[in-house]
């Protein structure tokens, strides 16, 4: 299901068509994205680097995916997207004194809004920052890009048909405390930069790109993320980046370890970007005596 439905203008992004069952047949037979096995302790657990938006023919996960999933007994994800609580939570008003917005800024998001086609109101109460990281994900339609087809979304709904545990391992405070900055000035920079990226198109342009790279399951071109997203310009962007990224990594790998230890058959799946760079999960994973191997998908 798709998180917005576009109104139904030339101006709007177009809706993504329900995928063929010609589509649907060569989803099953291609795996996307970035597998490992995770070995240690006589047992192999597996790591996922997913996408968080997708296409509908993507909600059918390829064979060796499925297959690890399957073999799984624990799937888990930054945030359990089928706990009620953590829906609440989701929806609930930020922690984040939301900043006074300049009269052009303020215009500027107002347009952004109306230029998404979203609802009257549909953003109304939300923290401006929250409304500006919104926009910028949904403006991957544009790219037959949709969040409501999430790998995520894919891996829940396996699970759950085959009664396997979902566990999250973040917590919603967590995230919004790295997506909403208490400070107002940092706060006011992120939603200028988000603005600045979908005025220039920039956007839609990196959405398309990382959908690509991630689809081919190709490492060495997401290892260069920053030099062609057009999202890192300045000291403060590269920053941020690391706060979105790099900083949550060691608490990604402590929970993955815990529920290493639980003993139950574990998939993990956290966003892509997590296994690029310096501090990326697989090496922090590695740190931590685990035994990492690269799934091949083309065998």
């Amino acid at each position: 299901m798709l998180l917005w439905q576009a109104a139904p203008a030339a101006t709007c992004p177009p809706a993504l068509p329900s995928p063929t069952a010609e589509q649907l047949q060569a989803a099953q037979r291609q795996d996307r994205g970035l597998l490992w096995t995770l070995q240690r302790d006589g047992r192999t657990n597996y790591l996922y680097g997913t996408l968080h938006v997708g296409r509908p023919e993507w909600m059918t996960p390829g064979p060796r995916v499925a297959a690890a999933l399957d073999r799984s007994e624990v799937l888990a994800l930054e945030i359990d997207p089928t706990d009620t609580t953590v829906q609440r939570e989701m929806a609930a008003p930020a922690g984040a004194e939301a900043p006074t917005l300049p009269a052009a800024l303020k215009d500027r998001l107002a347009r952004q809004v109306a230029a998404a086609c979203l609802p009257a109101g549909a953003l109304a109460g939300m923290h401006p920052a929250m409304q500006a990281m919104l926009l910028g994900v949904l403006e991957a339609r544009w790219a037959g890009l949709d969040p409501g087809f999430a790998q995520e979304q894919a891996l829940a709904r396996r699970a759950l048909d085959a009664g396997h545990r979902i566990v999250s391992l973040e917590s919603v405070a967590l995230q919004k405390k790295v997506l909403l900055p208490d400070d107002p000035a940092e706060a006011l920079a992120m939603i200028e930069q988000t603005l600045t990226q979908l005025e220039s198109g920039s956007e839609r342009a990196s959405a398309a790109r990382l959908a690509q790279v991630w689809a081919q399951g190709d490492l060495a071109t997401l290892e260069d993320y920053e030099r062609w997203c057009d999202c890192v310009h300045n000291e403060e962007e590269r920053a941020a980046m690391r706060a979105l990224n790099d900083e949550r990594n060691p608490a990604l790998a402590e929970r993955i370890e815990a529920l290493h230890r639980e003993g139950k058959p574990l998939f993990a799946a956290v966003g892509a970007l997590h296994m690029a760079g310096a501090q990326s999960l697989l090496r922090l994973l590695a740190a931590r005596g685990f035994r990492i191997q690269r799934v091949d998908f083309q065998r």
